[in-house]
């Protein structure tokens, strides 16, 4: 279970946050000295060095938002070229992309990214380049929520790359898309010009990942603990009934995997925070505020309290709860997380995820005046903490990595083992990296009294 220090505090961590950003620095120009576009999008490291790695491309958004966050951290403008450029240039086809669950990843990351620093002054503002950012954003979310499998009239999901048959937890964090389209006044056109809201979309697929990906200990099954997560649920097209649990990277479809319970709790906790701001009447047709509100905190704490109990005393998880190897490593829960052990591999992008849930869930819960999100906020900074230090903060520039011991697909070999070791370890991937930057830029905004980091308008 994860020890927490109730005195820590963002301020405490602010100097090994701006650290980050001076490593961070160097590693972004590092990849943008060398990297071909023409080579693909940078995935995860080998030895490394980034190399791609065709599956989907979903992490496009992370290199280029990269270094939008880094400006937005340090004030230099290099990288907010380098960021804005890239985003004019090569992102086009990821905002029109009908293939892939991931445009809250790619799009959110850059064009919201920066849509939101010009909201804030932090840039220039020119007319043309803001309706260029708000076009970009409206059509993602539609392209987003156009991927629809109805379960019924007033049910459905955002259908992952596997097919309309497949519901997959990591669509909970790229609902950001829906949300930001429906902000800017954005529908989805359907057939006979019938305009569908991207709110109710955004709703349906939420209560959809809730009641199948989610556990709450009510006896689903004969694995129904409270708050544990499936990758993947399958549905039956032909009469949209639920077949049963599954996954792609993780263990078993009765394990968690831990980077999909990151995303659920981290997606849910800041569309907690996007809910709260709209009017009463935008969400009557869900049953109202009393409805809404509390369905997405429960979802929210159900997994911030396996993620919890479940995760090493450090907060960086094992990349799965059920992974065999672990019962062999005695009682690991009751330790620091060992990347270099011998039978299993840690996620620290798991980590760096579920860190920012936890610290925006227990500062939504304060506000609220419920005293519980200290522990959630306690929680999200101690992880930080562990995440912002060695071994896991890749301090050898030489490394092009920001965030060492990051998992890929530990079921299909993706990730490199180095000579010597038994698992793979010491490596880094463009959403670890990415998230761990997004956690640091978070943290140094509480600690310096900016405005309060959201994706949304």
């Amino acid at each position: 279970m994860i020890q927490i220090d109730p005195d820590l505090t963002a301020s405490a961590l602010a100097p090994a946050a701006h650290r980050l950003f001076e490593l961070s620095a160097v590693k972004i120009n590092r990849l943008q000295a060398r990297w071909n576009p023409a080579d693909g999008t940078p995935v995860v490291t080998e030895a490394g060095r980034y190399s791609s790695r065709a599956w989907t491309e979903w992490t496009q958004g992370f290199q280029f938002g990269a270094a939008i966050l880094q400006f937005d951290a340090t004030g230099d403008r290099s990288f907010l070229d380098i960021g804005r450029e890239a985003t004019v240039t090569q992102m086009a086809g990821h905002v029109s992309h009908i293939g892939v669950h991931d445009h809250g990843f790619n799009n959110v990351s850059t064009y919201g990214n920066l849509l939101r620093l010009m909201n804030e002054g932090r840039i220039e503002e020119q007319r043309w380049e803001r309706e260029f950012y708000q076009l970009a954003l409206k059509l993602s979310g539609a392209v987003q929520a156009a991927r629809w499998t109805a379960l019924g009239p007033d049910a459905g999901y955002i259908y992952s790359f596997n097919g309309p048959q497949s519901l997959f937890a990591d669509t909970v964090r790229s609902l950001r898309a829906l949300a930001v389209s429906h902000q800017l006044g954005h529908r989805l056109m359907g057939e006979g010009d019938r305009a569908i809201s991207l709110l109710d979309r955004l709703w349906q697929h939420a209560r959809a990942t809730a009641r199948y990906n989610v556990y709450f200990g009510e006896g689903r099954d004969h694995y129904d603990l409270r708050g544990r997560t499936a990758h993947e649920s399958i549905f039956n097209l032909n009469d949209g009934a639920y077949r049963c649990p599954s996954t792609q990277q993780g263990y078993s479809a009765f394990s968690t995997w831990t980077r999909g319970l990151a995303w659920i709790l981290l997606g849910y906790s800041e569309q907690l925070e996007f809910l709260a701001t709209l009017d009463d009447t935008e969400l009557e047709p869900f049953g109202g505020r009393a409805e809404v509100l509390p369905f997405f905190e429960r979802v929210a704490r159900a997994v911030a309290d396996f993620y919890l109990e479940h995760t090493p005393t450090c907060g960086v998880p094992y990349w799965d709860t059920g992974a065999p190897g672990l019962a062999r490593m005695g009682d690991y829960l009751d330790l620091p997380a060992d990347p270099f052990n011998e039978h299993e591999p840690v996620d620290s992008s798991a980590a760096a995820i579920a860190a920012q849930g936890l610290l925006r869930l227990g500062t939504w819960l304060g506000a609220a005046g419920d005293g519980g999100g200290g522990r959630y906020l306690a929680a999200g900074l101690a992880v930080a903490r562990t995440l912002f230090a060695e071994p896991y903060l890749a301090t050898d520039e030489s490394h092009e990595g920001l965030l060492l011991h990051s998992i890929y697909h530990r079921p299909n070999g993706w990730d490199h083992v180095p000579q010597g070791s038994a698992i793979p370890c010491g490596e880094s991937s463009m959403w670890g990296d990415y998230h761990a930057r997004e956690l640091a830029l978070w943290i140094l905004r509480q600690a310096e009294g900016a405005p309060y980091l959201k994706f949304f308008l």
